[in-house]
């Protein structure tokens, strides 16, 4: 049987469009996924950035869940040090709550926004470096893990408590994350579609230094989900074309601009300098564009080189039905059971 193949959704907005087309497209996405047999399907969170509008990822969680029906619905993931860890375990147990068995909680510590955003979110309260802290806070509230005896909020109860917090992954992008998801016994996921230079140390840290661990909501073995960035069409040349749009948009962003995400159209007629087409050269070695065959073979390598467990894609085009036929050929390629039938649901 092929690796698990799952989805991750930064809810892309396409130039001419609108941020709540974007988060409509990503319940249609999510439905569409869930009758082709994906695992999961993970939502990003990310703040003041025009080009993707993923800034609450558990309300969106609550929604995707309820218009899907058997895959598992996660953040991938909640910026936990952006909010009190209090807030993080009654959202969560309350989507596990209404969504017994189907709700991951990935957890990562960077801002997922720029300085000024992350000022704001946290109001001076917390930085990456309170992440380990932050994340007992949350065990504790969770009833995975006992408060300090001399902690002043021990009686404090996140409700419903009598549901079990969904089960924690750690989100990574080098060797930190990997180490510290290691010693703890977590799942954990890295970010390769955009930290591919870290992937070989990661998740050997990860790998080679995972710790069984028999507590509640950590794991005996270890769970490795490569997140990678990937445009599937029925030919190379077709999902060469879609893919401009990534480029053009590399090349916005490494000056600093998120814009609505490019057609290939506007791609296509934007004239690269000699510069700009070195960086795009380097920037598609990154990532898995092609066919179905070629994109298999490509994606089946990277997991075979890193003992990855689970492949998480994820897919930007300006096209919101390029999108989802990316995905249905990725289904098929690696042999994903699908729904006997679409899964009629309301809007």
């Amino acid at each position: 049987m092929s690796l698990p193949l799952s989805v991750l959704d930064l809810s892309p907005v396409s130039a001419g469009s609108s941020g709540a087309q974007a988060l409509r497209n990503s319940v249609d996405l999510a439905r569409h996924a869930d009758g082709l047999g994906f695992h999961r399907y993970w939502v990003s969170e990310h703040h003041n950035l025009p080009s993707v509008v993923s800034s609450s990822p558990e309300v969106l969680i609550g929604h995707l869940a309820g218009a899907s029906r058997r895959m598992r619905v996660g953040s991938g993931g909640i910026m936990l040090p952006n909010h009190a860890p209090l807030r993080i375990a009654e959202a969560f147990r309350v989507l596990a709550a209404l969504h017994p068995g189907r709700i991951d909680l990935g957890l990562g510590r960077a801002p997922g926004s720029d300085g000024r955003a992350a000022m704001a979110l946290r109001r001076g309260r917390a930085s990456g470096d309170d992440f380990p802290e932050m994340l007992d806070e949350l065990l504790a509230f969770g009833g995975l893990e006992p408060f300090p005896a001399d902690s002043p909020i021990r009686s404090v109860r996140a409700l419903p408590d009598d549901v079990a917090l969904p089960p924690v992954w750690i989100l990574g992008s080098s060797d930190w994350g990997a180490r510290f998801a290691a010693q703890r016994g977590f799942g954990y996921a890295f970010a390769h579609h955009f930290s591919a230079e870290w992937v070989n140390s990661a998740t050997r840290a990860y790998k080679e230094g995972f710790r069984p661990s028999f507590a509640p909501g950590r794991l005996e073995t270890p769970h490795l989900i490569l997140t990678v960035s990937a445009v599937c069409a029925p030919t190379d040349m077709e999902a060469d074309r879609l893919a401009a749009s990534l480029d053009l948009m590399a090349v916005r962003r490494a000056r600093g601009q998120f814009a609505p995400m490019p057609s290939p159209e506007e791609a296509a007629a934007y004239p690269f300098s000699g510069e700009e087409r070195a960086f795009v050269a380097d920037f598609r070695e990154k990532i898995f564009v092609g066919s179905p065959a070629t994109v298999r073979r490509k994606l089946e390598a990277l997991a075979a080189e890193t003992g990855a467990d689970e492949l998480m894609v994820n897919t930007m085009l300006w096209d919101h039905e390029a999108r989802k036929r990316s995905y249905t050929l990725l289904a098929e390629a690696f042999g994903l059971s699908g729904l006997p039938a679409p899964v009629p649901l309301a809007a």
